[in-house]
């Protein structure tokens, strides 16, 4: 059975998906933007300032599906401009410790313009 995560401290979907699914003891979030989970949107103008609020997005979802940061065995990530990597892997080294697996991509464009975009797969351990 698949269960659907939501939480109001991050963003709410901008299209027809949810924040997460949890498929047994698996959670799998939806790629996250810089969105405001407030506002709705846009946070930071560069690859760090986005990349925190990403993070922030990720961990809120991650929390509301019973999981830790440590919890999360697979991120794919996305970078507009592959020139970021250093910069956005800084950020993603303090949300990230447990250094799970990792795909990360250059890609044409991320919605709303977006630098980074971050979606990752966890495990829930009782």
């Amino acid at each position: 059975m698949n269960t659907k995560i939501s939480t109001s401290d991050a963003p709410k979907a901008i299209g027809p998906y949810s924040q997460a699914v949890c498929v047994g003891d698996l959670v799998f979030t939806s790629g996250q933007i810089a969105l405001d989970p407030e506002t709705g949107n846009m946070v930071g103008t560069d690859i760090t300032e986005q990349s925190h609020q990403v993070c922030r997005n990720l961990k809120a979802i991650i929390t509301a599906a019973g999981c830790t940061m440590d919890s999360v065995v697979k991120t794919t990530c996305f970078l507009s401009d592959i020139s970021n990597f250093a910069a956005f892997n800084e950020v993603y080294a303090k949300y990230f410790t447990g250094k799970p697996a990792r795909s990360c991509v250059a890609v044409r464009s991320l919605p709303k313009e977006a630098l980074v975009e971050v979606e990752a797969i966890a495990v829930r351990r009782e």
